[in-house]
């Protein structure tokens, strides 16, 4: 005879195993064959027999287990295992329930922690008769990352269309004001214990857990503080997770940001499964933002699963990495190609964490003469770790294809100087590293340690060239290039970023042409102007005079991207980027003063782009292959944008470089200078062009220099000779002489009389 606790769990496995039944018997599986669901169903029920067989109890016994069960976050390590990680627990899932079937009660060598829980999970405790299953990691499902698309969300009611089960996703966020057509979560229509939100899987999945937000608003407080667990096969009939015989409540949210994970006592299978909330914030409705953890059962059969699927082969170390394991990888790739790479790093963070960054050329450590300079960075917001191992990934796979002879590869390196700087904001990172994916909401770890964010913490340069053109000081006065840094901004007691003020100095001694900062949360690419140049306008069309430059140097990186440019897929958040071709003037956007693209841009001659290469800030490990496959091509094809335009060497009657000449194209108003060396790389898109040369004391020059459509810079050299009254100056400052300065007024006066001939 079983007892009143065994009974209630052979009344739920009969429910389970009548669900397979059910679904074999009317066929309502949409696409799937029902004996597979009767196959799985079969092993949980053959699993369950054991213990009864054994005497044992239910491998669930407690409402509160460890972990995240109690409403807590969970362990950095729970959200950082990868796809190798998951195909090694499950080998030690298998040999642990294999050792447990083995195990006899009594065993002396069961050790417990100091809850009394077992420390040992392959063995059967004495007395009591408890297993402690492995706990097996299953990635989150997609509903942040889009892979769950808005037909596989449901509720039962729904407040307004932009608060439906489509904008139940976790860290969704929602517009500026309130009842926007996007809102940032799912509100239902009533406030009851009825309410549901349900996700469709589409195909059997092993559930192990869920997360939960409360409601994106800036004017709202709005969350779900208890909910329950049901599944289903077949949405009709639904089976609740349950603590024994009673009804399992799991704890939910305390505030409305910050993510709260559950794990289900056991893993369930099935293909549907619901959250109902059973308490929410007082004075607030129920609403949730949410992510479903499950892994998909074997399918081969399964075309919805097989064609959404995507995979690499390139053999990469597909995981995350923190600080230390950042740089040990850098080092690798030092070592597997010592001829081609070079690691140096900028300054340090606030907490003294140094700021590395990776450089890949033929001929590391030099400038060499007419080989431009390209820069990624990435990690100038913590929590935006997508980018980061983007650019860990870029440079094992440039190293690789470089040695395995890849002439595209070999032609970037030997042609280009490429410094790849993975994070620029250790600090930021180490904080969302440490609580992992999809718990650290939308903001911890985004700034510095001293609170700055660093992408927008740069001079504010647009203010003084705008301010300069409409008193007509440009360029008389003022240059239309190499704005200077205002003084008040160099001071030690500036609010400038530690991180901010090693990048400046790096941009400043690398006379780098284009560049690209790497960001998360979006899919798109942003070019300047950030800032509007209308005082007070939050949004704004503010063009560069390269404006036509760089749309296409945005445009060749969304064009390429798997997804920025789909017309079909759905919007992230609340912009629809992709009727842009996925990308947008920074400040119709919204408007960002002191941004890192609008600096670089009026301070050196560095072209800068931000690419926001994902709607999830923090992707699982599990989802970095497809990412990277995502992002790959585009990657590759900006940085080759480094090699269009025009290129050349500025230098005197005698062949010597002049450095800091200016080269001016017309009608375009923002010129640039030359390196040390004499050398320049000027980015244009094809067309014919009247090219100026100048610099002080020299004679200026001009040609006409000719872009084509095929890659590569058009060479347009110049050589500009001493103006007469600067070789004159330089003969009398060599012998001690010193020139007689006379009034412009009189100079003139002499001129005019000799005209007259008097």
């Amino acid at each position: 005879m079983f007892s009143p606790n065994q009974t209630g769990r052979c009344r739920s496995l009969l429910t389970l195993s009548l669900l397979g039944l059910l679904g074999s018997v009317l066929d309502v599986t949409r696409g799937r064959a029902a004996q597979d669901e009767d196959y799985y169903m079969q092993e949980l029920l053959s699993r369950e027999l054991y213990f009864r067989v054994q005497g044992s109890e239910d491998p669930a016994p407690s409402s509160q287990p460890p972990d995240a069960r109690s409403g807590e976050r969970a362990s950095p390590k729970t959200a950082k295992k990868g796809l190798k990680d998951q195909r090694e627990k499950a080998s030690q899932t298998d040999k642990m329930t294999s050792d447990a079937k083995t195990a006899k009660p009594g065993n002396k060598k069961v050790e417990k922690n100091k809850k009394g829980n077992l420390k040992t999970p392959n063995s059967i405790s004495e007395g009591e008769g408890h297993y402690k299953p492995p706990r097996e990691e299953c990635p989150p499902m997609g509903l942040e990352n889009l892979k769950i698309d808005d037909f596989q969300l449901h509720a039962s009611t729904m407040r307004r269309y932009g608060l439906g089960a489509h904008r139940g996703r976790l860290n969704i966020q929602a517009g500026l004001y309130e009842d926007e057509f996007y809102d940032g979560a799912w509100c239902a229509g009533r406030t009851d214990p009825l309410q549901w939100f349900e996700v469709d899987a589409r195909r059997l999945t092993k559930f192990t857990g869920v997360i939960t937000q409360g409601r994106s608003s800036l004017w709202s407080s709005d969350w779900v503080t208890s909910y329950k667990v049901l599944v289903s096969n077949d949405s009709h009939t639904w089976v609740t997770i349950k603590n024994g015989t009673e009804d399992m409540i799991f704890p939910g949210n305390a505030e409305k940001e910050v993510p709260v994970r559950n794990e289900l006592p056991v893993p369930v299978i099935g293909r549907y499964i619901r959250v109902n909330p059973r308490s929410w914030h007082n004075g607030g409705g129920i609403c949730m933002r949410a992510e479903i953890l499950g892994c998909p059962m074997p399918d081969p059969n399964n075309y919805y699963h097989r064609r959404n699927e995507v995979t690499t082969t390139d053999n990469l170390d597909f995981r995350h990495h923190n600080y230390k394991e950042m740089r040990q990888l850098m080092k690798v790739v030092n070592e597997m190609c010592p001829n081609i790479t070079r690691i140096y790093n900028i300054g340090k963070s606030h907490n003294g964490l140094k700021l590395y960054a990776i450089e890949i050329s033929d001929n590391p450590g030099e400038h060499e003469l007419g080989e431009p300079e390209f820069r990624y960075i990435a990690g100038s917001h913590g929590n935006e770790v997508l980018g980061r191992e983007l650019i860990l990934l870029l440079m094992q796979f440039m190293c690789q294809e470089y040695l395995s002879g890849n002439p595209r590869i070999r032609h970037l390196v030997d042609e280009t100087r490429i410094h790849l700087l993975p994070s620029i904001n250790p600090d930021g990172y180490e904080k969302a590293f440490e609580v992992g994916s999809e718990l650290g909401g939308w903001s911890l770890g985004r700034w510095s340690e001293d609170g700055l964010d660093i992408h927008h913490n740069f001079p504010d340069l647009n203010s003084i060239l705008w301010e300069a053109e409409a008193k007509k000081w440009v360029p008389r006065k003022v240059f239309n290039h190499q704005v200077p840094i205002p003084e008040w901004y160099q001071m030690k007691n500036a609010t400038v970023a530690m991180e901010t003020r090693a990048l400046i100095a790096w941009m400043e001694k690398i006379p780098f042409v284009l560049g690209g900062n790497l960001q998360g949360g979006e899919l798109v690419v942003t070019f300047p102007y950030d800032m509007t140049r209308t005082p007070g306008r939050t949004r704004e069309q503010t063009p560069t005079p390269d404006d036509h430059v760089f749309r296409w140097l945005a445009f060749s990186y969304a064009s390429t991207h798997r997804l920025m440019t789909d017309a079909s897929r759905r919007v992230c958040h609340t912009e629809d980027f992709a009727k842009e071709d996925g990308t947008i003037n920074g400040a119709s956007w919204h408007t960002a003063p002191g941004s890192m693209n609008d600096f670089s841009y009026l301070h050196t001659n560095c072209f800068e782009l931000s690419m926001y290469v994902g709607c999830d800030k923090f992707p699982h490990e599990s989802e970095l292959p497809e990412e990277w496959e995502n992002n790959r091509e585009s990657i590759l094809v900006f940085m080759e944008q480094v090699h269009r335009g025009i290129k050349g060497v500025v230098r005197d009657v005698q062949g010597r470089g002049i450095a800091n000449a200016t080269i001016s194209v017309e009608g375009i108003g923002h010129d640039i200078r030359t390196a040390a060396d004499g050398d320049y790389w000027r980015l244009l898109n094809p067309g014919e062009y009247k090219v100026f040369a100048r610099a002080p004391g020299y004679t200026p020059s001009s040609k006409v220099c000719e872009v084509g459509y095929d890659m590569g810079a058009t060479r347009c050299d110049f050589i500009i000779g001493r103006t007469n009254l600067s070789r004159i100056k330089e003969i009398m400052e060599k012998f001690g002489k010193q020139p007689i300065k006379l009034p412009v007024r009189h100079l003139q006066h002499r001129l005019r009389r000799r005209r007259l001939g008097t």
